[in-house]
Order: C-alpha cells, then structure tokens, then sequence
C-alpha cells in the first residue's frame, strides 16, 4: 500500500483574536494561507474552531493546544470540541483500562486547574457476527459510545434513544443533525429558519427522521449556524435552512441588493421556499429570491463535480470533491470563502489557490467565520 502523503492545514478568514490562521498579520485572512500552528512541527488532526478561538488536537502524544482569545495545552487527549459556551476534551485515563474521560472546561480557563465537570465514557460498542452492525462513532460532540452526545448548555451529557445508532451529529446554533449507521438523518432543536428540513418553521424536541430523504443514503452531515447540509454516498450534496447570505447557493436578496447576486433560479424545488421574495431579473422576468428553503435542496456543483467532504460556518458553506477541490460560498466578509476578497457569494465558487498551488484538499473544518482546510501535493503523473 502507498504512503499516505503529508499535507498541511491552512486557513483563512476572522482572526480578530489572534487565532492561528495563516500568517496572522491583521484581523483577516483574505486567501489560504499554511498554518501559524500554535507550537512548531505539531502534526494536527484535528480543528475545532469557536468564534474567539480555536482547538488543535496532534497526532502521536494527543496534545491540544488552543489559540485566540484564550491560550493553553493539555496532553492525553483524544479530541477536542471547541465552543463560545465550553470547551471539551477527550482524554485517555491513567493506567490500563480506565477508559476515556471526558472533560469539560470553561474556555476561559485554558484548561488549567479543575473542569467544570468529568464524566467516565465507554468505548463504541462492537457487534460481530451475521448482521451485526458495528458502530463506528464521529468525532466530538458526539461521543464514543454513540449512545449520547454533549452540548454547551445544560444539561451537557445527553443521551440519545437507543434506537438511534449514531455514527455522526453536529450541532449548529439553535439545532442538532445527527446521521446514523444505515446512512438516515434526523434533526431536532430550533427550526425558525427551516434548518430542520422537514417543510416547516416548528421546532422539534427530539430526533426526527429526515422524510424528505429517505431511501437516500447519506455518508456526512454539516450544521451551520442556522442552515444544514448532507452528502450522499453517491456525491450528491443536500442543503436547506437559513439563506440570509447565500449560504444554501439560492438566490437572495441580501446580495442583489449589493448587486452580487447571480439572480438565477436554476435548482429550486418548485415547493421548496417557504418564504420568497420577486424582483425583477434581467430579461424583466421575475426572479425568486429565497430566504428560507425548509426541505432539503439537491444543489449540483459546476462541472457536475461529486462531493466528499462538508462543513458549514455561521453563515458559510465548504464542501470538497471528491478530485481534491474545494467550493465555498455564503457570506465572506472576513475572507472566510478564501477569494481573496470580503464578497458574499449565492453560488459555489471553487477556491483557486489550492488548484494553482497544485494541493488535493482532503478535508475542511469551519470556525464560525473562519476556515480551516488540509490539502495534500498532487501525485506527479
């Protein structure tokens, strides 16, 4: 088997409190620029960016180191999930056998002193045999065993129904997405922006399966602030919510009242906008403005390119394909769509600085209002 080629993160976008984002000259990053990782030849894993500050955990010795607002490290540890309210961390026990811990901080303690709380976790369970389906847990905030999940605000440890056999979740800012093994998304929380996807602006108190996507198998989910999105194992990407800044890549008023819109309706559900706005387009035609898309959209990228890999920011949306390119779009004030420029974008835009550099993206992680990427060479042909 080939050696996995190393790579290196970059980023781009809000660094206002100093997070290690690119060169950090100013509170921008306009373009990708390789990581001002806080600590020299730390190799990164993982990133998990809040607004105020970012999360790095290292592969090897499982070191977290944060950055921005607040600063500090811990050893031991497995995963890191950064946000306003907490941050938490996975640590491995003392000795053999004494399991994960996991912790909870007060970001502002810079993981000094004691956590606000600790709680002993169990490990994925594994079941073998004919039929057995083996659960292979997500990253933070789910948690290991896939039987619950934490949250910044109370109560932290929340179980889920045993029925539910998470493999992923993903918390935005008033909603929770949560895919399960057999490929199944369900979501509950705050809806008033139609981030739940299932055609309405109610909340919903508890997991509730995606209708609208059934018989569809999805390999990953992304929670934005108030808009959501899922890939399917074919490559195909599904998207509804909030789209106040072109973060679904729908038409929006915000932005052609700034005159950045495309102004096209191509790709809309004839009976997918629960809120439109008309103005006129270019040939005279109405042209539908959407504000709020509550079912799940099917959004084809250019070139008919399959995705991989998603990750929504506040109002920013990043997915990678599956040939190693990166698309973003929504609002880009502080460079988070990484364009060199602060424009807001309806459409998805391909980031041209890894093509240039000749980098293959293969994942992405975005802050709030920042993004993190990690990109390998290209292979010479």
């Amino acid at each position: 088997m080939a050696e996995e080629r190393r790579g290196a993160w970059f980023g781009f976008g809000f660094c206002g409190f100093g997070q290690a984002l690119g060169s950090g000259r100013g509170r921008q990053v306009h373009s990708p620029e390789p990581l001002r990782a806080p600590g020299a030849g730390l190799d990164v894993c993982r990133v998990s960016a809040s607004w105020s500050y970012t999360a790095f955990v290292t592969r090897g010795g499982g070191q977290v180191e944060l950055s921005g607002f607040t600063v500090g490290a811990a050893g031991g540890c497995r995963d890191a999930w950064a946000s306003e309210e907490l941050l938490v961390v996975l640590r491995t026990g003392p000795g053999p056998g004494a399991g994960t811990e996991l912790q909870a901080w007060a970001p502002g303690s810079a993981l000094r002193g004691e956590p606000l709380w600790a709680q002993t976790v169990p490990e994925a369970e594994r079941e073998d045999g004919p039929g057995g389906d083996e659960t292979q847990a997500g990253p933070l905030p789910l948690l290991p065993c896939a039987r619950a999940y934490v949250s910044p605000r109370p109560p932290f440890y929340r179980p889920l129904a045993p029925t539910l056999r998470a493999r992923r979740l993903e918390l935005g800012a008033e909603h929770a997405l949560l895919l399960d093994a057999a490929g199944q998304v369900f979501s509950w929380g705050g809806g008033r922006h139609g981030q739940l996807g299932h055609g309405t602006l109610e909340a919903e108190p508890e997991p509730r399966l995606l209708q609208a996507l059934q018989g569809l198998t999805m390999a990953e989910v992304a929670a934005g602030g108030w808009h959501s999105l899922c890939v399917s194992e074919a490559g195909d990407i599904y998207i509804w919510g909030w789209n106040e800044s072109g973060q679904l890549a729908l038409p929006t008023k915000s932005l052609a009242e700034d005159g950045k819109t495309t102004a096209e309706a191509s790709g809309l559900n004839e009976d997918g906008s629960e809120v439109k706005r008309v103005a006129g387009g270019e040939d005279g035609a109405p042209a539908p403005f959407i504000a709020v898309q509550p079912f799940p959209a099917l959004l084809d990228l250019p070139l008919g390119s399959d995705a991989v890999k998603a990750s929504c920011g506040s109002r920013h949306t990043a997915v990678v394909t599956r040939t190693g390119e990166l698309y973003t779009w929504g609002w880009g004030k502080y460079g988070q769509l990484g364009h060199k420029d602060t424009t807001s974008l309806d459409r998805p835009c391909r980031v041209k600085y890894f093509v240039d550099k000749q980098l293959q993206v293969r994942t992405v992680s975005c802050g709030p209002w920042n993004t993190y990427v990690y990109a390998v060479e290209k292979e010479k042909s």
